[in-house]
């Protein structure tokens, strides 16, 4: 009887086996698939807490914020649709709008902040290319005195004028100490112009500081080579640096704008009794009258106002890269 034991033929007419295959990856002959990456022992759940721990940071300063801001100014919007007196929730917009006392403060607001941008536009630029391409002793210290006149409140510039321009000022003191009259003739603090002139004032270095940042990136070759050419200095402003000037002009006068419709200070300082702004008409609404739901319709207004230009300075801002 034959051996079986010892690899015995297959039967006539019976397949061989087939070859055995190797897994897909692993055609290399030896080669084993890569261990699975182990976690670490006691770093299983860190994802996990990362994202918690930074839900735990962020929720103090958003707590903080509601409360603080968002709170109160919710308060003023419900209060505007729903006054205490009763009536429909747009009866006090109606009403607000209606009056003329609204209409005059809008318009008083409008070419108040209007004519202080374009003022401080004009005196702004100029007085950064003096400070920037005028060499003259004391550029760089007159630049840090701009960057300190940013942190000044509103309210000192008014009073510094008040001090020289106003009834009983330094320069109507000197003219009726040499003329003998009752009175001087400077009298314009009180009326829009003297609100006009205070804006100007405070907010130029607004403008001077951008400008000043894109004067100190322009290529000063391209100064020399107008020069060189022939060019006037007019022209060389006209046509080199006023270009590269326009990005940063426009974030200043849009950062100017917005601020000068939300100017208080400023006007109640000076005395104006005749220039009613929209802050101004607020103050009398809430504190003079009592009647907060002209107050809250009113700020408002003032507030959707701001919040567009704000975001229009936004954008002014990324593409000028201010």
């Amino acid at each position: 009887m034959p051996d079986l034991s010892r690899g015995a033929a297959p039967p006539r007419g019976s397949a061989p086996d087939p070859a055995p295959r190797t897994p897909a990856g692993l055609e290399e002959r030896g080669s084993a698939p890569d261990p699975a990456p182990q976690t670490p022992a006691g770093l299983d759940g860190v994802p996990g807490r990362l994202r918690v721990a930074r839900g735990v940071w962020v929720l103090p300063p958003v707590v903080v914020l509601g409360l603080v801001f968002l709170y109160p100014l919710g308060l003023v919007v419900q209060q505007s649709f729903s006054p205490e007196n009763g009536g429909g929730a747009f009866d006090a917009y109606s009403s607000v709008f209606a009056s003329q006392s609204f209409r005059e403060a809008l318009g008083t607001t409008v070419w108040l902040a209007v004519g202080a941008t374009v003022g401080c536009l004009v005196l702004g630029f100029v007085l950064a290319l003096i400070i920037a391409f005028v060499p003259f002793p004391g550029a760089r210290a007159v630049a840090k005195f701009i960057d300190v006149f940013l942190s000044f409140p509103s309210f000192l510039i008014t009073l510094a004028l008040l001090f020289v321009y106003g009834t009983v000022g330094m320069a109507n003191g000197l003219v009726t100490d040499l003329t003998g009259a009752a009175e001087g003739p400077f009298h314009f603090l009180t009326t829009p112009w003297g609100v006009l002139l205070a804006e100007i004032t405070y907010f130029t270095p607004f403008v001077m500081r951008p400008l000043l940042a894109a004067f100190s990136q322009l290529d000063t070759a391209q100064l020399e080579v107008a020069a060189g050419l022939g060019a006037r200095p007019t022209r060389i402003v006209r046509q080199v640096i006023l270009p590269e000037a326009l990005p940063a002009l426009a974030a200043g006068g849009s950062l100017v704008l917005v601020m000068c419709l939300n100017e208080f200070g400023i006007v109640l300082f000076t005395g104006a009794k005749d220039v009613t702004t929209l802050p101004m008409l607020i103050y009398g609404k809430a504190v003079l009258e009592s009647d907060y739901a002209a107050a809250c319709v009113v700020a408002v207004v003032n507030i959707a106002i701001s919040v567009g230009l704000f975001g229009l300075y936004r954008v002014v801002g990324k593409r000028a890269g201010a």
